[in-house]
């Protein structure tokens, strides 16, 4: 190793890039380009990983939604085009017979689905707002994120019908003055009094909901709009190993079995596959990520061959300084640690470069799409595998410069002496 801290060993290298520099510059181009490519790419697809998984972290990846909707087709003496009606009851009914299920949240709501807003109003301010009736269990699959001081509904709430609400920042601001809590504060929703126990932060990319909604339990709501066991639609999410598509045909199975519709009646109920969409854009995403690693490896070994080739050349050019080497007592160990290093030393630097600008693309991307309507974020490569890649391509480029090196040691002396 002592020829690593030798100064004449790196002179020589120096002498031999600066010698052929066009050429050089060239060849290392190859290597730059396929380690940027690798970077880049892989950068860009960790960017949009981080993006889905930004707006999606307030829901449950593995979730679904399911609503009824009119038959299609006749069955069971019922007619086609009979609405279909979703149940309370169908909850349990849903939990026992697919395994699968983890949560299940029944929802009701004012204010969409041809619904009206309900009226809110609090000493002389009045608004629309959208009100959702629900349970507890409805953050286990849409986490709400409650300002401090305040709570989300309970199971106490829904057992005693509670007349409690959570409001939106935008209802807060609207309905009461600046610096004035308003938790334990009362507001009036379609003329019934109801005490505001929490402020939910409004997260962009959250479905239909907004920063206004306001939420009261779903045994107040339907004591309220004199629903009784009706549900609009259930949010469903299924255990981190099941597998999400299979769960919805289950679901959509075991409701027509309920509700008497026929089995091949796919308009009878409507759905929404949260977890479906999140896998292909994750499957989308690694593919990404692969189909660089496949480029990037490829250019450069298709860029480390160039500089196995530019080495044999310079060896070729270099025979006669090589016979006076060893005539002078170099031995042929020294000429081949010479080579290799040459060729290592210029893998080294095309990597580096590269790493470079690929590290200075993804800090444009990451710059020109930070007010960009579409998740994506930090895109980045972890330094592990960025240390993985150029430890690759030093090993390639040792192995390349075997070739040229053990070329330059099979030079006999006396024959490099006769070169002219």
């Amino acid at each position: 190793m002592k020829f690593l801290f030798d100064r004449n060993t790196w002179q020589e290298i120096y002498g031999s890039i600066r010698k052929n520099k066009v050429r050089t510059i060239i060849t290392v181009i190859g290597v730059t380009w396929g380690i940027f490519i690798y970077i880049a790419l892989s950068g860009a697809a960790k960017g949009m990983d981080n993006g889905f998984e930004e707006a999606f972290e307030t829901v449950a990846i593995n979730s679904m939604f399911a609503w009824a909707q009119n038959t299609s087709m006749p069955y069971a003496g019922f007619k086609t085009g009979r609405p279909i009606q979703l149940k309370l009851g169908d909850v349990q009914v849903l939990k026992n017979r697919i395994p699968e299920i983890e949560t299940i949240a029944p929802r009701n709501v004012r204010g969409f689905f041809g619904t009206p807003q309900a009226n809110i109003s609090r000493g002389g301010t009045t608004g629309n707002y959208t009100v959702y009736g629900d349970f507890p269990d409805f953050t286990k699959i849409s986490t709400k994120k409650i300002y401090d001081n305040g709570r989300f509904l309970n199971d106490e709430d829904i057992e005693q019908a509670r007349k409690v609400c959570v409001i939106g920042e935008r209802t807060q601001k609207e309905l009461f003055e600046k610096g004035e809590s308003p938790i334990g504060g009362y507001i009036r929703i379609d003329k019934v009094y109801f005490q505001v126990v929490g402020v939910h932060k409004f997260v962009p990319g959250g479905g239909f909901e907004g920063d206004g909604d306001i939420f009261i339990p779903f045994t107040t709501y339907r004591k309220l709009y004199n629903t009784g066991d009706d549900v609009m639609w259930f949010s469903i999410a299924a255990y981190n190993d099941a597998d999400v598509i299979q769960v919805e045909k289950d679901v959509k199975a075991v409701l027509k079995n309920i509700h008497k519709v026929h089995p091949d009646d796919e308009r009878a109920f409507g759905s929404f596959n949260l977890g479906e969409i999140f896998n292909k854009i994750i499957g989308f995403s690694k593919g990404i990520t692969f189909l660089s690693l496949i480029v990037g490896i490829a250019t450069i070994l298709a860029g480390v061959i160039g500089i196995g080739n530019i080495l044999l050349i310079s060896v070729k050019e270099r025979t006669k300084e090589l016979g006076v080497r060893r005539a002078l007592g170099a031995t042929p160990r020294e000429v081949r640690n010479q080579i290799i290093m040459e060729s290592v030393v210029l893998t080294l630097i095309a990597g580096i470069i590269g790493i470079i600008l690929g590290a200075l693309v993804l800090a444009g991307i990451n710059s020109a799409t930070q007010d960009i309507d579409f998740p994506y974020n930090n895109p980045t490569v972890p330094i592990p595998l960025v240390l993985a890649a150029l430890a690759i391509m030093v090993i390639l480029g040792t192995l390349i410069g075997l070739i040229p090196a053990q070329r330059a040691v099979s030079i006999k002396p006396i024959d490099a002496l006769r070169e002219e």
